[in-house]
């Protein structure tokens, strides 16, 4: 559980599953996270082997993220989180 734990993993997840791939677009998708948050964040997934980082020998250097089979395995639980949440917040709306 500590692999995919705390409050911003599970949304990093799944925003890379969207195709939300480079840093400044997962910043934008979630507004909240602070900028240092977001770099632990992505760090720890790709240390547990959830993500993988792309570098593009560019000018400037572009980087890209994406999950790995392991990170995609986790896609069907994070989705029926998803249903339920919504679930919820209709029955209590």
């Amino acid at each position: 559980m500590n692999k995919i734990g705390g409050t911003w993993k599970i949304l990093v997840i799944y925003a890379i599953s969207k195709k939300l791939n480079r840093f400044s677009k997962l910043q934008k998708a979630l507004p909240l996270i602070s900028k240092q948050m977001l770099v632990t964040q992505l760090r720890e997934l790709e240390e547990d082997g959830i993500l993988k980082r792309t570098v593009f020998a560019e000018v400037p250097p572009r980087v890209e993220y994406e999950l790995t089979e392991q990170g995609l395995s986790l896609m069907p639980v994070i989705n029926v989180m998803q249903e339920w949440g919504l679930k919820d917040l209709a029955l209590n709306n």
